[in-house]
């Protein structure tokens, strides 16, 4: 389910593109390697498997996968499938891209468990909310563009994904005011127009 921008007040607007994506995995593997080694590293789909797949990589560790998502805004998770590999006697880190709520890594977390593992921690590449997994690469309150949804197919044509847009114009519009949300240093002003699909 898309994640929409805070209506009530303005918000700064992080947009992490691939090199920056690729630290923050570098970085939260080592946090990670410090303290656990999993055997299984389960990404939560979807945004949950490319940091998931990027960090079983980098540990040298099985790779699953789990779906859960959200019908509508503000409903709790609903989970889709159950993992793709069994996680049964195994050490399992389990990943997410985001986490704000802490509500799908939860009930991620309890289908692990469900499923016997032997232990459980929970990891997250960008921790924006109160819920506190056991590592993250960072923290930060900012509403959170990823590299690889960014641009989206509509009516045959890619364009910037409608929430990231709105974001964007909702960061523009608070820079403008005094002490208002910006975006980060290194943001590029978004490409709006539409660019059609290539087959």
């Amino acid at each position: 389910m898309p994640r929409t921008p805070k209506a009530t007040q303005s918000r700064a607007v992080m947009e992490v593109d691939w090199p920056f994506f690729g630290e923050l995995c570098r970085g939260l593997a080592l946090k990670v390697s410090a303290e656990y080694s999993p055997d299984l590293v389960v990404g939560i789909a979807r945004a949950g498997v490319i940091p998931g797949a990027v960090i079983a990589s980098i540990l040298r560790s099985g790779f699953a996968s789990i779906t859960a998502t959200r019908q509508h805004q503000g409903e709790a998770p609903a989970l889709v499938s159950r993992p793709t590999l069994s996680p049964r006697g195994k050490k399992v880190l389990l990943v997410d891209a985001t986490c704000d709520s802490g509500d799908t890594m939860r009930l991620a977390a309890s289908v692990m468990r469900e499923e016997g593992a032997a232990a459980l921690m929970t990891a997250v590449a960008l921790r924006t909310g109160d819920y506190r997994t056991d590592f993250w690469a960072l923290q930060t309150t900012a509403f959170i563009i990823l590299p690889w949804d960014r641009w989206v197919v509509q009516d045959g044509e890619l364009v910037i994904r409608p929430d990231y847009e709105e974001a964007l114009e909702e960061a523009a519009r608070g820079a403008a005011a005094p002490g208002g949300a910006a975006r980060t240093p290194a943001a590029r002003k978004p490409a709006t127009r539409r660019r059609r699909a290539k087959a």
